[in-house]
């Protein structure tokens, strides 16, 4: 779980970000969750966009893919949402305690 610190310094870290995912109108799907757990993983952090034909609730969507991937949402802002995981490879985020 993270800290409202860390939140804070990773919502900074993610600000000039582009989302590299979208999520429309088929919703999440076990290949959309497959591909942000190995964008994670290289990443560390991202931005997914929830476009307006989607059909489940954006709250939904960040739930479901948080669970999928075992990541945390960082922040859920407009239709955009922020993920964060740490790699277990190529460690790039130093978190602040």
């Amino acid at each position: 779980m993270l800290t409202g610190k860390q939140k804070r310094f990773l919502k900074s870290k993610a600000h000039h970000l582009k989302p590299i995912f979208q999520v429309g109108k088929g919703g999440v799907n076990e290949n959309l969750i497959k591909q942000v757990n190995d964008a994670l993983e290289a990443r560390e952090l991202i931005k997914v966009s929830v476009l307006q034909n989607c059909d489940e609730d954006r709250d939904e969507v960040a739930q479901t893919i948080s669970e999928g991937a075992r990541s945390e949402v960082v922040q859920l802002i407009g239709s955009t949402i922020v993920l964060y995981k740490e790699s277990k490879n190529q460690k790039t985020i130093e978190l602040p305690s």
